[in-house]
């Protein structure tokens, strides 16, 4: 309009750097870091983490680095990783959290494709890292990166060396220290020229395929940071527990989430039932995040793991990665957790849609809650959400029955895969990111997820969702976790291979297990393999990994004809739907 203007006065590149020194100047002496533990050091405030955080660019800066080069942190979730992830981008760099659980090959294959100019090493994670650099050396052409080891809150037993390191590599204390930026010092941060600048580099789980690098903005993790917060009930002053990998999505954002709101982050090396009943008891835990894995782990806790929840109300609980079982949910309420599912891709900054409850739901009886509460829902602010059919584009109906694909557009999708114009170009086809992800749309909106493209069962031509079998699975009480693939059949194609974890001291039959699902589901969609494992394989967010099950249940041979009899009753409309 007529006499408009965009300048300085009223436009500035959104960050989350500024969430810090907002939180710095409001909250000074409110604790931001803490380790969790009996033995864990005193918090740090919130005045010196931002001052620790200044040290930290300084020292990167004086390390060499420009901006948008690549710094690797290579960590579990201690406080260090906390820091890293506002000095980074203060130095007007890119932070690339690796997963902690990867081997040193795949380990030396994303630093190299990186880039990355340095890596901080958690002392816990050594020996890989040790591994990776020295794979990385061995390449014809590549950069090895300055190193630079953190050795905070690492408990080491008495009779075990202190873990040491070359004498080229430096030391994440010492770097604070020689950066000298305390706020008299006049340490410049690079803020970031465009907010559509790159913050942060994470790659894919590959639990499919060749991890792939994902570039998040400036712009999209504020937006997102912000919109987590605000979606999961996070009032001022929340007391996060990191029970998500920092190394995720940078936690699914919440590590600039939580300086927004003031919060205090308890930070838990390994994630057990004892522990978390532990951290929430002693620091008053108000929110704490993880996939369904976590979930079962704090409701199958002994009597002896459990300690008093704070009194008053209860502990929110993101969740994600999977539909959470009907089961689950009712014993995590009964404990004094408060479940919110939500849904997104390491595409989208991680959580992207949020079943966001309605009071009315309240009256729902139990089963239907549970229901209600396992659906995907409804697009974060950031973005939109659609389900399409993925050739011609359209929106399917809204009627709860015809399978479409999930797709986003919006501000809270990734700027591209790293160094792959192609891949990028192929996600992003016809103005909408895929994700794979095949679901219904229900009347009121709210998204359902029936399964990924990739591990729909078609057997005899009806599709099978195995969220949908899953979740018959753990409703039987002597089942702790259930996963089901494809398994080939001589006759059906495929059928519904069970693969299931009891619960401790429990015994049941695979004959037993599968009658119990035909009563509660149409026949051909029961399993007709049911395979007792004492666990099951995850990646490190917990997410179950399928295609080593897939490799499994394919080794197992085909069903032969001779022992197929004929499932009584068909599927429903929604199971005959294709795309």
């Amino acid at each position: 309009m007529e006499g408009t203007v965009l300048c300085a006065a009223n436009h500035a590149p959104l960050t989350p750097i500024s969430f810090l020194e907002r939180t710095a100047l409001v909250y000074p002496d409110r604790p931001a870091l803490v380790a969790a533990g009996p033995a864990a050091a005193a918090p740090r405030t919130w005045r010196e983490t931002r001052e620790r955080c200044l040290r930290l660019a300084a020292g990167l800066v004086g390390l060499g680095v420009e901006r948008h080069d690549v710094v690797a942190v290579f960590a579990q979730n201690i406080p260090a990783f906390c820091e890293l992830h506002f000095g980074v981008p203060m130095a007007g760099a890119v932070i690339c959290a690796l997963n902690s659980r990867l081997d040193a090959g795949m380990a030396s294959v994303l630093l190299q494709h990186s880039g990355a100019k340095v890596v901080f090493v958690d002392a816990a994670l050594l020996g890989v890292a040790q591994e990776a650099l020295r794979l990385v050396s061995e390449k014809p052409g590549a950069r090895r990166p300055a190193v630079v080891l953190i050795s905070e809150a690492l408990e080491v037993d008495e009779e075990q060396e202190e873990p040491s390191s070359p004498p080229e590599w430096h030391e994440y204390e010492s770097l604070l220290l020689s950066g000298g930026a305390s706020p008299e010092d006049g340490f410049a941060i690079r803020w970031p020229r465009d907010e559509t600048d790159p913050i942060a580099l994470n790659y894919t789980s590959g639990t499919t395929s060749r991890p792939k690098g994902v570039v998040y903005s400036h712009r999209g993790a504020y937006l997102n940071a912000l919109s987590s917060v605000l979606l999961n009930d996070m009032a001022a002053l929340p007391v996060y527990l990191w029970t998500v990998p920092m190394f995720h999505c940078n936690g699914w954002c919440l590590v600039w989430g939580v300086a927004a709101q003031g919060g205090t982050n308890v930070c838990l090396r390994k994630v057990t039932s004892a522990a978390i009943f532990d951290a929430v008891s002693r620091h008053g835990v108000t929110h704490m995040g993880g996939a369904p894995t976590v979930l079962s782990m704090v409701v199958n806790a002994t009597a002896e793991e459990r300690r008093p929840l704070p009194a008053g109300r209860p502990v929110t609980v993101m969740t994600g990665g999977a539909p959470p079982a009907p089961q689950v949910l009712f014993r995590m309420e009964e404990l004094g957790f408060l479940v919110i599912h939500s849904y997104g891709l390491t595409e989208t900054y991680g959580p992207a849609t949020v079943c966001t409850w309605k009071p009315e739901w309240d009256a729902l009886p139990p089963a239907e809650r549970a229901a209600v509460k396992a659906r995907q829902g409804l697009h974060h602010l950031g973005l939109e959400v659609d389900v399409k059919d993925p050739a011609t584009m359209r929106s399917v109906p809204a009627d709860g029955r015809t399978m479409g694909e999930v797709m986003f557009r919006g501000n809270t999708v990734m700027s591209g895969y790293y160094k792959d114009a192609a891949a990028t170009a192929e996600a992003m086809a016809g103005g909408w990111l895929r994700s794979g992800d095949l679901a219904v749309r229900h009347r009121d909106g709210y998204v359902k997820i029936l399964d990924r493209s990739k591990d729909i069962i078609i057997s005899g031509g009806e599709n099978i969702s195995t969220i949908e079998v899953e979740a018959a699975l753990f409703a039987h009480p002597a089942v702790a976790e259930a996963a089901v693939v494809g398994r080939p059949d001589e006759y059906w194609g495929e059928t519904p291979c069970a693969f299931v974890t009891l619960r401790e001291g429990q015994g049941v039959r695979a004959e037993e297990v599968m009658a119990f699902c035909r009563a509660r589901l149409p026949r051909y969609m029961a399993p007709r393999t049911v395979v007792f494992v004492p666990e099951l394989p995850k990646t490190a967010t917990g997410k179950v990994q399928k295609f080593t099950l897939r490799e499994q249940a394919k080794a197992m041979g085909s069903i032969p004809r001779s022992t197929i009899t004929k499932p009584q009753g068909g599927g429903s409309a929604g199971a005959r739907s294709k795309l």
